[in-house]
């Protein structure tokens, strides 16, 4: 073999190395991309309920964010919602969903209401610590935490 065979050997090695290493890391990172990403926004509202939030400590990452859903029923029927969320902020490392007291439809402080309202948004975003669930007309900001055991 002459020098320039080993040189093009070696680079044939060093790039499928690279590769390698490149694919194992995009497959470890898998699990975590098919998760919601956490979405920080530029453009944040000036409102009540950032001002109280920033008063509190946290950090607005995001604004209103829409979540469209999409669901098949029977085989062919399909249907379509969202949710929203209406904040994304961040105390420390740790990030929460923000949900926004609405007078039409107040939240009772019950499991069952509780776990039908806010659950789906921490199963959307397993990474968020939790919910912060803001009530502007008493200016309180209620922290909820789910411990789910399977």
């Amino acid at each position: 073999m002459e020098q320039g065979d080993v040189r093009v050997i070696l680079l044939i090695l060093i790039v499928v190395v690279c590769v390698v290493i490149w694919r194992f890391q995009k497959w470890s990172a898998g699990s975590n991309r098919r998760r919601g990403r956490i979405p920080r926004h530029a453009n944040i509202p000036e409102d009540d309920v950032v001002d109280l939030l920033e008063g509190a400590g946290f950090e607005v990452l995001a604004g209103k964010t829409k979540i469209p859903i999409t669901m098949t029923v029977g085989e062919r029927d399909q249907l379509e919602s969202r949710l929203f969320i209406d904040y994304f902020v961040q105390k420390e490392d740790h990030v929460y969903l923000v949900k926004v007291a609405k007078d039409r439809k107040p939240l009772e402080m019950t499991g069952s209401a509780v776990r039908d309202m806010l659950l789906p948004y921490t199963l959307i975003y397993p990474e968020a610590q939790g919910i912060l669930y803001v009530d502007m007309s008493i200016s309180k900001i209620k922290k909820i935490i789910f411990h789910i055991e399977v």
